[in-house]
């Protein structure tokens, strides 16, 4: 097998020497997208962090009735972020939550646009699919190395590294429900006179609302998943007190942070959760 072996596809050494290329010709392009990202950041984490915190669990409540109609979810919620208050874990969610919420608007309006010229380009969309289970398929810890390399340590590589991950759930998904339009529906656009524009607003968006906040649920939920991950290259939020607490072999931090995590994945998902209306 060493003739095999002494002839290997140079993979790796391929990606280096693009990332090289990339860190010198296209270094305006990352100091533009890092202060962009980190504006982005600064600003939502400011939204959460400055007012009293009882009143940014009014707004989520009040938010949850809205999206929700439901008396029983923005119980949940309300008890879900009293249980954070009463654990002393309110900064590191809201940090948390703004690279959640970071990576949900760059997502969306990178993930939406793509997906609806997905569909109606099959062509497009075929060619798409293998990149698409590549960026899903590949370990999460491989985004980290370009991202530190690209954008340094912070909250700006954490959130790299999770747009990378996660934008494949609101271009698959806005795709199934654009092409998913019942036919019916577009021949009768068709029959009144509506142009491609007024067909896409009026007729497969609306269609397509519950397919695109399932996309959203679910960058909101892989998102979540990535804030241990992107603790490891310095951002901040509950991911570090996991860290922590798997260097320390502290089995109290490791289950207390754990289960924070948990309780707000259960309330991002109770609020957004798709019901049939």
């Amino acid at each position: 097998m060493d003739w095999l072996t002494d002839h290997k596809i140079p993979i790796g050494d391929g990606a280096a020497a693009m990332f090289d290329w990339l860190q010198v010709n296209a270094a305006f392009f990352f100091d533009w997208l890092s202060d962009s990202m980190e504006a982005l950041i600064d600003a939502i984490l400011w939204v959460f962090q400055t007012p009293h915190p009882l009143i940014v669990v009014a707004a989520f409540v009040a938010l949850t009735w809205v999206l929700q109609r439901s008396w029983q979810t923005c119980v949940l919620v309300t008890l879900g972020f009293l249980f954070i208050l009463n654990q002393g874990y309110w900064e590191e969610t809201t940090e948390s939550l703004t690279l959640v919420l970071s990576a949900c608007v760059v997502c969306m309006a990178v993930g939406v646009p793509i997906g609806i010229a997905a569909a109606h380009r099959p062509k497009l969309y075929a060619w798409m699919r293998p990149v698409l289970d590549l960026m899903q398929t590949l370990p999460t810890f491989v985004y980290l190395i370009p991202a530190i390399v690209f954008f340094g340590i912070g909250m700006v590589p954490g959130l790299i590294a999770t747009v990378i991950f996660v934008l494949p759930a609101p271009i698959r998904l806005t795709h199934l429900g654009i092409s998913s339009t019942p036919r019916p529906l577009l021949e009768a656009a068709e029959a009144f006179g509506a142009t491609r524009q007024q067909t896409l607003w009026k007729v497969e968006l609306p269609s397509a609302v519950p397919q695109i906040m399932a996309g959203l649920n679910q960058t909101i939920m892989l998102s979540l998943s990535m804030v241990v991950i992107a603790a490891l290259v310095g951002a901040d939020g509950l991911g570090v007190p996991v860290v922590r607490a798997l260097n320390q072999v502290n089995t109290a931090l490791g289950f207390e942070s754990g289960f924070i995590i948990v309780v707000v994945a259960i309330m991002l998902d109770r609020m957004l959760r798709v019901r049939e209306r």
